[in-house]
C-alpha cells in the first residue's frame, strides 16, 4: 500500500505460488519482497523506502507458538536487511485480513495511523497520539476505532526516528535494526488490522492432531527452562562459563550476576507467568518492581542493561527495561551503545563525567538523552555504536560492540567460537535469533575455544533451522522438541497448505533464503569486510576463571569464514554464485 499525503491506496500485489512455496512466509518472504519493491540504494528512511509485515503459512491454525509475525525492511542502524519477529494477537489479525503480508510505503503528511481490513485501506490522521508510549497510543488507537482491531505502535523513539526504535503490540516488540525509525519516518504512529476472513488448511483433522502431538511435547524437558524460570535462566549459567559480557566485553564475568539471576529473582520478585498468542510455553516471567508495578524480563535485556553496564542493582535495571519500552528502543543497542560511551568516558573521549560503568542512574538517564535524541550525548548515541564511534574517533571503533552496525547480543565470542562466527556472517549483523550457533558451542560435543571445520558446520546447519522457523513461522523455543526438524516441519506444512514437500526441498529453502539474504546486502553494498568482529575479540584474549585462555584472532576467523563461504557456496568474497541467482525466484 502506498501511503501519501492524507491518503493510502491499496495495490494488491499478486504472488506466485512458487514463491510462497519458495520462501514460506515471514523472514524468507519479507527478503523476497524486499528485492522486489526496495528500490537499490534506498535510504532507509526514505518514503519509498518499504516496510513489510509478513505473516505465514501457519499463523492462525492451533499449532502451538504459531501466532507470530516478521517486520522486513533495510534497516536504519546497519543499512543492510533487517527482520524482527514478534508473537501476538497481530499477527493472527493480521494474516485474517486475507494477506500474507503488508507493505507500506510512502509518507502521510501528518502523523496518523493505518487501517486495514476486509474493506481495504484507509489512512487517519492521529496528531492527539504525538509523544505517547506504544502501550498508551495501542490504547487510544483502540477507543477510538474499535477493540476489534488489533494495533501496531511506535513510541517516542520511533517518532524521532531513533536508529534502533521499535514497533511494539500487545507488550511485545519487533525489537532490532530501528524498524520503528522506518515506520516513524512514514508519519505512522500505528498500524491496525482487522480480522475479515478465516484461515483454511489443506487436512483440517491432520492440523488438529498434529496441533495436540506438538502442544503435549511443548510440555516436555526441552522447554522446561523457559516454564520454570525464562530466558533469564541463562545469566547464572553463562556467568559460571566465562560467556556474560560485562562492561562492554572487557570481562566475561559479573560479580553482580547473582542479584540479577532468575534463581534470586524468581524467590523475591516473582509474581506471574505469561504467554504469548496462541503458545503453550509460557517463557515470559514477571517480576515486581520497587516502589510497585512489575517488568517482564528476559536474558537480554538484563544482559545489556545490567552486566554490559556494569549495573548490578535489579531495580536499576527494572527500571532502565522498563523506560526502554516506554520509549521504543531496543534494549540491546541501547545497553551496548551506552556502554560503549561508558568506556570512552573511562578512556576520556567523551566528556561526560556522569556517565560511569555501574551506575544506573546514569543509565535511566542516558536512555532518556537517546529517546528526546537531546542535542549532544542523546543525538550521538541516538545513531548507534557503529556511527558513534565513527564521530569520536581515537580508535573507539576497536571496542564498539557491533558487527555490521547492529550491537552484539549477550554472548563472548571468544569463548563461543561457533558462535562467533555466526556473528560475523549473519545477514542482520550482531544476531543470536537468526544464528544459534551457541547451541553447539554449550553442547559439550565441541571445544568452544578452538574454532574449526566442526564450528563452521554448527554454524550453517544453525542458520538453515533457524530460516525455516523465520519464515514458518514457530517459535524457536520449540526447536528442542523436533528430533528430525526438517522431516517434521514438512509433515506440518503439508498438512496445512497442500504442498508434497519433504525434508530435502526445506533444506534447499532454508538455503535458498539465506543465499537471498547475503544477495540484498550485496546489492546494497556490502563486502567480505563486513563479515568480522570487533577489533576487541580478535586482539585481546580473555583469562577465563578455569585457567584457560579464550583466543580468537584475525587468522583463525578468516579461516572459519572461509569454510563457510565454501559451505554455502559462496565465492571468496562471500558472493552469491551467478549460477545460484535464478534459484531465487527474483524475475517471478
Amino acid at each position: 500500500m502506498d501511503v501519501a499525503g492524507r491518503e493510502a491506496r491499496s495495490a494488491p500485489y499478486e504472488l506466485d505460488e512458487r514463491v510462497l512455496r519458495s520462501y514460506l512466509g515471514g523472514v524468507g518472504l519479507g527478503t523476497w519482497l524486499l528485492h522486489r519493491l526496495a528500490p537499490a540504494g534506498v535510504d532507509p528512511l526514505a518514503p519509498e523506502a518499504p516496510l513489510a509485515f509478513v505473516f505465514s503459512s501457519l499463523v492462525g491454525t492451533p499449532l502451538t507458538t504459531s501466532a507470530k509475525f516478521a517486520v522486513v525492511a533495510k534497516s536504519p542502524l546497519t543499512g543492510l536487511l533487517t527482520d524482527a519477529l514478534a508473537s501476538s494477537q497481530f499477527a493472527i489479525a493480521g494474516k485474517l485480513t486475507g494477506h500474507d503480508a503488508l507493505v507500506i510505503r510512502g509518507r502521510a503528511d501528518e502523523l496518523s495511523v493505518l487501517l486495514i481490513d476486509g474493506d481495504g485501506v484507509r489512512l487517519e490522521p492521529a496528531p492527539e497520539l504525538a509523544g505517547l508510549t506504544a502501550a498508551e497510543a495501542e490504547s487510544a488507537a483502540r477507543a477510538r476505532f474499535g477493540r476489534n482491531w488489533r494495533t501496531a505502535a511506535i513510541g517516542p523513539a520511533g517518532e524521532r526516528q531513533v536508529r534502533y526504535a521499535t514497533i511494539s503490540h500487545d507488550g511485545r516488540h519487533a525489537g532490532r535494526g530501528g524498524l520503528g525509525a522506518t515506520m516513524g519516518a512514514k508519519n505512522i504512529k500505528a498500524v491496525l488490522v482487522r480480522a475479515a476472513t478465516k484461515v483454511s488448511v489443506a487436512d483440517q483433522p491432520g492440523v488438529l492432531a498434529a496441533a495436540r502431538d506438538l502442544r503435549r511435547r511443548s510440555f516436555g524437558p526441552a522447554t522446561a527452562k523457559y516454564r520454570e524460570l525464562g530466558t533469564l535462566a541463562n545469566l547464572l549459567a553463562f556467568n559460571a562459563v566465562s560467556t556474560l559480557p560485562t562492561r562492554n566485553f572487557t570481562a566475561a564475568t559479573f560479580e553482580g550476576a547473582p542479584q540479577l539471576a532468575a534463581e534470586e529473582l524468581h524467590e523475591l520478585r516473582g509474581v506471574a507467568r505469561n504467554s504469548c498468542a496462541s503458545c503453550s510455553i509460557g517463557c515470559e516471567h514477571i517480576y515486581s518492581r520497587k516502589g510497585g508495578g512489575s517488568q517482564r524480563m528476559e536474558y537480554e535485556n538484563v544482559f545489556a542493561l545490567g552486566p554490559l553496564c556494569g549495573v548490578s542493582d535489579p531495580d536499576e535495571v527494572f527500571a532502565a527495561s522498563a523506560r526502554c519500552d516506554e520509549l521504543g528502543i531496543d534494549t540491546i543497542s541501547a545497553g551496548g551503545t551506552i556502554a560503549w560511551a561508558m568506556e570512552c568516558v573511562e578512556r576520556g573521549l567523551l566528556d561526560e563525567p556522569w556517565l560511569r560503568f555501574g551506575d544506573g542512574a546514569a543509565l535511566l538517564r542516558a536512555l532518556d538523552a537517546i529517546g528526546e535524541r537531546s542535542p549532544g550525548l542523546g543525538e550521538l548515541l541516538a545513531q548507534g555504536s557503529r556511527h558513534a564511534a565513527g564521530v569520536v574517533g581515537h580508535g573507539s571503533i576497536d571496542f564498539a560492540p557491533q558487527v555490521k552496525g547492529l550491537e552484539l547480543p549477550g554472548y563472548e565470542p571468544r569463548s563461543l567460537q561457533s558462535m562467533a562466527l555466526g556473528l560475523a556472517v549473519n545477514a542482520r549483523g550482531a544476531d543470536h535469533n537468526r544464528s544459534g550457533a551457541y547451541e553447539a558451542d554449550l553442547s559439550g560435543e565441541l571445544d568452544r575455544l578452538a574454532g574449526g571445520s566442526a564450528h563452521v558446520a554448527a554454524a550453517v546447519d544453525t542458520e538453515d533451522r533457524a530460516a525455516v522457523m523465520d519464515s514458518m513461522i514457530l517459535c524457536k523455543f520449540l526447536r528442542g522438541v523436533f528430533e528430525d526438524p526438517f522431516t517434521e516441519w514438512s509433515k506440518l506444512l503439508v498438512l496445512v497448505t497442500g504442498w508434497q514437500l519433504d525434508a530435502t526441498e526445506l533444506r534447499d529453502t532454508a538455503r535458498r533464503i539465506v543465499r537471498a539474504k547475503r544477495a540484498f546486502n550485496l546489492r546494497e553494498g556490502a563486502t567480505a569486510a563486513d563479515d568480522t568482529l570487533p577489533a576487541r575479540m580478535l586482539e585481546t584474549p580473555l583469562e577465563l576463571g578455569s585457567g584457560r585462555r579464550a583466543v580468537l584472532d584475525a587468522d583463525r576467523l578468516r579461516s572459519m569464514i572461509a569454510g563457510y563461504y565454501a559451505a554455502r557456496g559462496l565465492d571468496q568474497e562471500g558472493r552469491v554464485a551467478a549460477a545460484d541467482l535464478p534459484d531465487l525466484l527474483l524475475d517471478a
